[in-house]
């Protein structure tokens, strides 16, 4: 048995996460700011065979609430084996181009309390010498493109912050792993015009996440085959790439 914190949990990703966790009879805390949704999602959790299952209430941008929501967790559990932070906001990126407040605010939600839970967290487990960091970053972080720079910027300044966060944890026996899904089909996608063969559904990125966290990955793409596309995005001149249309 383990126990599993999930912040963010009742997006959809994370939900899926849950649900797998639930059905091998783990112990879960759940942390998102919607008390109803929240409700919802812990007791289909139950019914799947959760061990038991703790909820906490938070907004992740109110960071003076971060340690509380640690303390809360450790009185339920006692210890932590494995840490999900989900949470996270597609911006509008004209809007953030337009409204700097937006942009800030944007950036606050996807990187700043990433960072400030990441460094939280990390110490607690470097303190308990075990346990495992996973981290939901995407592959929008792996570079910027014209159509969603600053959700990109947010994701790759937590991406580079995790590779860091892997190298000193993993002296400590703790592990990190840096989740980058691909198109998912989520609320926070919908209206998209995404290519569907190349959209994936949240029960197939969890399943790829739980496994990827079982084998201590430390860079997780989700589908695998965004591997092979980030890289030659990454490939691409800059010269040719300032042309394209992405």
């Amino acid at each position: 048995m383990k126990r599993v914190l999930i912040i963010g949990a009742t997006s959809a990703i994370a939900t899926a996460c849950a649900r797998l966790w639930a059905e091998q009879g783990n112990e879960l805390f759940l942390v998102a700011r919607n008390e109803e949704k929240l409700q919802h999602t812990a007791a289909d959790l139950s019914v799947r065979g959760a061990k038991a299952v703790h909820q906490h209430y938070m907004d992740v941008n109110h960071l003076d609430e971060h340690p509380a929501m640690l303390e809360s967790c450790l009185a339920a559990m006692q210890q932590i084996d494995i840490i999900l932070i989900a949470h996270g906001t597609l911006p509008d990126q004209k809007a953030c181009e337009r409204d700097t407040k937006v942009a800030l605010q944007e950036f606050a939600t996807n990187g700043t309390s990433v960072i400030a839970l990441l460094s939280l967290l990390a110490n607690h487990l470097e303190t308990q010498r075990c346990g495992s960091l996973a981290v939901i970053s995407s592959v929008a972080g792996d570079r910027g493109r014209p159509s969603n720079y600053l959700y990109g910027t947010a994701k790759a300044a937590v991406s580079t912050f995790c590779e860091g966060l892997r190298a000193r944890l993993f002296k400590a026996g703790v592990y990190v792993t840096t989740i980058k899904p691909g198109f998912v089909d989520t609320p926070m996608t919908q209206g998209l015009a995404l290519p569907r063969p190349m959209v994936a559904t949240p029960e197939q990125v969890a399943i790829r996440i739980v496994k990827g966290i079982n084998s201590k990955a430390a860079v997780l793409y989700a589908p695998g085959f965004w591997a092979l596309i980030m890289l030659i995005i990454r490939s691409i001149p800059q010269p040719i790439f300032k042309r394209l249309n992405l």
